[in-house]
């Protein structure tokens, strides 16, 4: 049997909203990166996460290897978003209280 190396995309996709989720599940490649970097192994990943296919998570890791800049780029602009959307929801709704609040409503 001979071996025909090929090139197979990054199952990466860019939803609307610019997050990158990975093989056409849920889980963003936030997600993702943070396990590895917290030293979980592909294995693990796949565990965690039952909708992931193994390949999806090597391949993944992999392209975050090679592509680590761009990666942690995009990962501090998401946290960079994620910071202001919190911080203008905190501003429309004072979360100063809600439990309270919400246990007030239960209770009428």
């Amino acid at each position: 049997m001979k071996l025909a190396p090929t090139s197979e995309p990054v199952p990466l996709a860019i939803d609307r909203d610019g997050v990158a989720r990975v093989g056409g599940t849920r889980v963003t490649l936030d997600i993702l990166v943070a396990a590895f970097r917290e030293g979980a192994t592909a294995e693990e990943i796949a565990q965690q996460y039952p909708t992931l296919r193994l390949a999806d998570v090597y391949s993944v890791i992999g392209y975050y290897l090679r592509h680590r800049g761009e990666v942690e780029e995009y990962l501090r602009e998401r946290g960079r978003r994620s910071d202001l959307t919190r911080r203008e929801n905190e501003g429309r709704f004072d979360p100063e209280g809600v439990r309270d609040r919400l246990a007030a409503r239960r209770f009428r």
